[in-house]
């Protein structure tokens, strides 16, 4: 006869793991990063908007969106950000936890 297992969570979560050796701030700016990447894609798609016009509207090269739009590439100025938010139709808002 098989007997219930309870099924607690047990120890300390991710979040816990990376504050512990100093990555969570730096992991959640990457996954910030990616999500930023991913809506600004799924937006020019939803607008019919290419990535030539995109640059262009944002005063831009091609490759500076690439960069922009590439998930894992993490170096993107403010700046750009709010350029292809606004581009777009949209704001960036940004606040601290």
């Amino acid at each position: 006869m098989m007997t219930k297992i309870n099924k607690k969570h047990v120890g300390s979560t991710l979040d816990d793991l990376l504050a512990e050796d100093g990555t969570l701030a730096e992991v959640e700016a990457v996954a910030c990063k990616r999500v930023l990447a991913w809506e600004l894609s799924k937006e020019m798609q939803r607008q019919r908007i290419s990535k030539s016009e995109m640059a262009r509207r944002m005063k831009t090269s091609r490759p500076a969106l690439d960069r922009l739009l590439d998930p894992s590439n993490d170096s993107v100025t403010l700046r750009t950000l709010g350029k292809a938010a606004s581009v777009i139709g949209r704001h960036l808002h940004m606040e601290l936890r």
